[in-house]
């Protein structure tokens, strides 16, 4: 991408329970795949594309295809389970089951059942902004158009202050934020049917479709048309 951000490691497998200790902190990174974490037990937040969210027990997080996100866990650690959920539904990201404990059970058994059971009884809750970088983390992921200027002078603050504090939080900056919620627009696209490249690259607001193409590869490691072929490979039957 033109804003030159360093690319996440990556993490492809999904690798079920895991338990992480006190004040343990994971870089960003990116999966390949999309998942739920469930928190069993302990406390967490993480920052990534789809904002800062403060984890608790009986939380669930729904992350899609070519996230990316950094943890930091708080004094008590956390015990997360989880499960691939390549066909997640998108509108719902956080929210709570009323069974836990079935879903951690099935899971131990067929992580697949678990998975569409999880997603059928799975509640929604709104996500809380504790301060400027989770407001303005939310008015990227709404408008990637978003002017950062223009922005900044309606709050209050500084541009440069904005690109520093809102890169301790999430580790990159808002501009590179921005152009990551550009491209998962462009993918999201490329999978919804085929619409020719050059106009998805118009909609998602790409200088070209060739500005669209890095920054689909960047994002996946895959040019578009291979991205279009490969989620419609994996897209469940009707």
């Amino acid at each position: 991408m033109a804003e030159g951000c360093t690319m996440p490691f990556r993490r492809t497998a999904v690798p079920g329970r895991m338990r992480h200790g006190a004040r343990e902190d994971l870089p960003r990174h990116r999966h390949d795949h999309g998942f739920a974490a469930i928190v069993l037990a302990g406390g967490y937040v993480e920052a990534g594309d789809t904002g800062r969210h403060r984890l608790e027990a009986g939380d669930v997080l729904v992350h899609q295809a070519f996230e990316s996100h950094l943890d930091r866990f708080d004094a008590r650690g956390a015990d997360v389970l989880i499960l691939p959920m390549e066909h997640a539904a998108e509108q719902v990201v956080l929210g709570r089951v009323a069974d836990l404990d079935t879903i951690v059970r099935l899971a131990e058994l067929d992580q697949a059942t678990a998975a569409q059971a999880l997603g059928e009884g799975l509640v929604g809750r709104q996500l809380a902004h504790a301060d400027w970088p989770d407001l303005l983390a939310q008015a990227l992921h709404d408008d990637p158009s978003l002017v950062l200027s223009d922005w900044a002078g309606r709050m209050g603050l500084h541009l440069g202050s904005i690109s520093r504090g809102f890169r301790q939080v999430f580790s990159v900056t808002p501009a590179v934020y921005r152009a990551t919620q550009r491209a998962h627009r462009a993918a999201q696209a490329l999978s919804a049917g085929d619409t020719p490249l050059s106009a998805i690259a118009a909609d998602c607001g790409f200088a070209d479709q060739a500005h669209m193409t890095r920054a689909v590869r960047h994002l996946t490691g895959l040019p578009p048309l291979t991205l279009r072929a490969r989620l419609a490979l994996s897209a469940p039957a009707c």
